[in-house]
């Protein structure tokens, strides 16, 4: 038997493990936060881009929601802007603002729609301007420190948080077969623009369209007890124990919150994947192992 033979015996063996699963999500929304690595290594775009054309072909809807910082980061470094962080958030006064719209709206976005039709998709960019897609409002942050007697509002400029999405607009894309690739800038009642963290737009979306599962790549392998090891199978009231212990904290708090707010509001699933592992969404999606965290509101 050639090697060639193998080899293709082994996909034909790979496609048969999957067709229940391709069956089991058919007509399916899956709402994909796109970011770290994967939107960084050159192998992994393409991978990525490839898998979201594959999940459209076999019936399933997906939606990217793209972050883009170290991009942003990088242009405001070679316009000379200095760059200013306040609980990990950037502050984003109006100059700066005007760089995130390039960067996300422009090069980041279009890059990924481009990556995805040249790969045989029919994908369609989006900011949350777009037909009024994302509704933002200013994002109040507070801080306190020991020795104050109560704690006070920073302005951090644009920075805000989703108010409304409009479900009308995905919706008439995906039912034309449309892949929609959204920046996540929204626009507020007074007509700014607002930066929106790209994990908090994912999970909105997920929730609006409830969406059968949430998929945040991350440039981990998922979420890990206090010996390094995955967690998955989580309910959120492990989860919540988890956060209560300490095993949950800092970076990995606000991406596990979008996750949890999600599936409590009506999102079957959420999952935190490795996004460094070529073809991670669908090693989660349409295998029994996958490749991260598997969070849902079903009791243990």
């Amino acid at each position: 038997m050639s090697l060639d033979k193998n080899a293709a015996i082994q996909v034909a063996s790979v496609l048969h493990k999957a067709l229940p699963y391709i069956q089991r999500f058919a007509g399916s929304t899956i709402v994909i936060k796109y970011g770290g690595n994967a939107m960084e290594n050159e192998e992994l775009k393409n991978s990525f881009a490839r898998d979201i054309v594959l999940m459209k072909a076999v019936g399933l809807n997906p939606i990217v929601v793209h972050g883009g910082g170290p991009q942003i980061g990088d242009l405001l470094g070679r316009l000379s802007i200095e760059s200013h962080f306040v609980d990990g958030m950037r502050v984003t006064d109006s100059q700066t603002m005007d760089v995130v719209e390039m960067v996300l709206g422009g090069l980041v976005n279009k890059e990924i729609v481009a990556l995805i039709n040249s790969n045989g998709g029919k994908a369609i960019g989006l900011t949350g301007k777009d037909a009024d897609l994302i509704r933002a409002k200013k994002l109040a942050v507070k801080s306190a420190t020991p020795d104050m007697q109560k704690s006070e509002i920073i302005d951090i400029g644009h920075v805000g948080e989703v108010e409304k999405v409009n479900s009308s607009v995905i919706n008439m894309l995906t039912q034309s077969d449309v892949i929609p690739v959204i920046a996540p800038i929204g626009v507020g009642a007074d007509g700014h623009s607002y930066n929106i963290n790209a994990d908090l737009v994912a999970g909105k979306v997920a929730e609006e369209l409830g969406a059968e599962k949430l998929l945040l790549l991350t440039n981990i392998s998922g979420l890990q007890d206090k010996n390094g090891e995955v967690l998955t199978g989580l309910s959120t009231e492990q989860v919540d124990g988890l956060i209560a212990d300490g095993t949950i904290y800092g970076g990995m708090l606000p991406k596990i919150s979008c996750a949890l707010a999600a599936v409590r509001n009506g999102v079957k699933s959420a999952h935190i994947i490795d996004g460094r592992v070529n073809h991670a969404t669908l090693l989660e999606i349409f295998t029994d192992e996958g490749v991260g965290t598997l969070i849902t509101n079903l009791r243990k």
